[in-house]
């Protein structure tokens, strides 16, 4: 019975089968059969079900390099349900690849992450397990290092109270900033930063900092990247969809759940003249294509 349950729970759940439900199947409260029905119809496996469709998604978008957009999600889900495929389809096969702050990430997320085949990939995080454990503020690695990086649901916490992941450093108010900073100087001349965060109200939780939509934008600016296409997506009670700005200032930190109101989902490119007259350029003639921040402009 107990090897039974351990193959079920991991082949359904993906983890090791719980001490009590085994108990019952031993006892014969529940029949295998039973038991297999109760995990499958479980909302743990539903969220299962929700995260290995977006890794789908990814793929298929990346497969056609596609940049998928307005996506959805049902509102008992968090927000890695969009940022997740919303990031990994945006890999172009860039080989030399860091990942930021996934010590502490969900399975799903460290999946998409392998599938990448990226050979150069690496991740980096205050804790393990990492290839590098070091602060994102003060990298050991060169200029130019990088020609992605990732960094999901990370920024926000940087310089701020980590004792929830069992962390201590001491609290930077410009840690955001550093941080980003930092960043570009590992990314090369032509690298990209792919990365997601909480927003709406101004709102220090203690172990992160959400910035309202602008005030996100003008630190990416400020830290030397342009904005090269964003997107904003609320979790209203229809579930997660694309926001408009003001839908998404008007957003609390865990209105609607255990995570996130809204997010910011934004790739940055290091900050050339060069890249600001292309992209005005695509603003003015190709509308409708990936931008500078549409943010600004957002109603």
């Amino acid at each position: 019975m107990e090897d039974f349950a351990e193959q079920v729970w991991q082949l359904v759940l993906r983890r090791e089968a719980d001490p009590e439900a085994v108990e019952r199947l031993r006892r014969g409260d529940v029949s295998r059969a039973r038991l297999v029905r109760e995990l499958v119809q479980s909302r743990e496996f539903e969220r299962i079900e929700l995260l290995d469709d977006g890794l789908a998604l990814a793929a298929r978008e990346r497969a056609r390099s596609g940049r998928p957009r307005e996506l959805h999600a049902p509102a008992w889900s968090d927000e890695r349900a969009v940022e997740i495929p919303w990031c990994l389809a945006r890999y172009g096969g860039e080989r030399r690849v860091l990942d930021v702050g996934s010590a502490n990430a969900i399975p799903a997320y460290l999946e998409g992450l392998q599938a990448l085949n990226a050979p150069g990939l690496v991740t980096v995080d205050l804790a393990e397990p990492a290839d590098v454990v070091a602060d994102v503020r003060n990298l050991p690695f060169e200029d130019g290092s990088f020609d992605l990086v990732l960094c999901i649901s990370t920024l926000e916490h940087v310089g701020r109270d980590n004792a929830v992941y069992g962390l201590e450093a001491p609290r930077d108010e410009e840690g955001h900033e550093t941080a980003l900073r930092e960043l570009r100087r590992v990314l090369a001349r032509d690298g990209r930063l792919l990365l997601s965060v909480p927003t709406g109200e101004h709102e220090d939780l203690g172990w992160h900092l959400q910035r309202a939509p602008l005030e996100w934008i003008d630190v990416f600016e400020r830290s030397g990247f342009v904005v090269f296409e964003d997107e904003l997506y609320v979790h209203a009670t229809d579930g997660w969809r694309s926001a408009t700005l003001l839908e998404a200032e008007a957003a609390r930190y865990g209105s609607g759940g255990p995570g996130a109101g809204a997010v910011l989902l934004a790739e940055l490119r290091p900050a050339r003249v060069s890249e600001k007259v292309r992209l005005a350029v695509r603003d003015a003639r190709l509308p409708g294509e990936p931008r500078r921040s549409t943010l600004r402009r957002a109603t």
